[in-house]
C-alpha cells in the first residue's frame, strides 16, 4: 500500500473523532426516536472529551487537505503507470468527508429539531396556594438537546404550569399544581428520559 493510499484514508480516524465528540448528544436523538429513552445518557461520560476529540477531527482533516493538495513529486517511470484516482482518492470525496464530519461535531447545536416542540401547558387553576415551584437536580445532561428530551417529557404531566431546564446547571425548575401532580410524578417522568433526578427540592409555595 502506497503512503498516498495511507493518508487518503486518514479521514477514517477523523470521522471516528467527530462521532465519538457528538456521541454523546447523537445518542439521546437516537434512543428517543428509536421508543429507547432510557439509553439516553448512556454516553454523557464522553462529553469532558469532546473538546479534545474536536481538536483531534480537525487536525486528522487538515493533515489529509495538506496531503491532498500539496504538490505531488514527479517520477520518471518508463513503466506503465495507472495514476488514475478512484473517487475515493479524489478531492470531491473528501470533501463530503469533510463536511461530514462538520456535521457531526456540530450536531448538539441543530440536535433539537429532531425532538418535537413541548407541549403547550393548559392549567385552569382554581386556587394559586396550589401552585408549588421544585429544582431536580439531573445527572447526565450533556447537551441542549438533553434539554429538549427533558422538556418534552415535563410538558407531558398534568398539572405542570411552568418549566425551565438548563443542562449547563444541570437542574430543571417546573412549577406545578399541587392539586393535580405532584413532585414524584415529575421525577419519574424526567427519570423517563434515562436522564435521573439525583435530588429534588421544593422552593415555594
Amino acid at each position: 500500500m502506497t503512503t498516498q493510499t495511507k493518508n487518503s484514508k486518514g479521514w477514517v480516524a477523523g470521522i471516528f473523532a467527530a462521532v465519538a465528540a457528538s456521541l454523546c448528544c447523537i445518542t439521546p436523538v437516537l434512543a428517543f426516536l428509536g421508543g429507547a429513552s432510557g439509553l439516553a445518557s448512556s454516553f454523557s461520560w464522553i462529553e469532558p472529551f469532546r473538546p479534545y476529540l474536536i481538536g483531534l477531527t480537525i487536525a486528522v482533516f487538515a493533515f489529509a487537505w495538506y496531503q491532498k493538495i500539496k504538490p505531488q513529486k514527479q517520477v520518471d517511470c518508463d513503466c506503465e503507470a495507472d495514476n488514475k484516482k478512484s473517487f475515493w482518492q479524489s478531492k470531491s470525496f473528501l470533501g463530503i468527508v469533510t463536511v461530514v464530519a462538520g456535521l457531526l461535531i456540530g450536531f448538539p447545536y441543530y440536535a433539537k429539531i429532531f425532538y418535537p416542540k413541548p407541549q403547550e401547558v393548559k392549567v385552569v387553576v382554581v386556587d394559586k396556594t396550589n401552585i408549588q415551584q421544585a429544582v431536580f437536580i439531573i445527572k447526565g445532561m450533556s447537551c441542549e438537546s438533553c434539554t429538549e428530551h427533558v422538556n418534552s417529557e415535563i410538558s407531558k404531566v398534568k398539572g405542570v404550569v411552568a418549566f425551565q431546564t438548563s443542562y449547563e446547571k444541570a437542574n430543571s425548575t417546573v412549577k406545578f399544581d399541587n392539586s393535580k401532580t405532584s413532585v414524584d410524578s415529575i421525577a419519574a417522568a424526567i427519570n423517563s428520559t434515562g436522564y435521573k433526578v439525583v435530588s429534588q427540592t421544593i422552593t415555594s409555595n
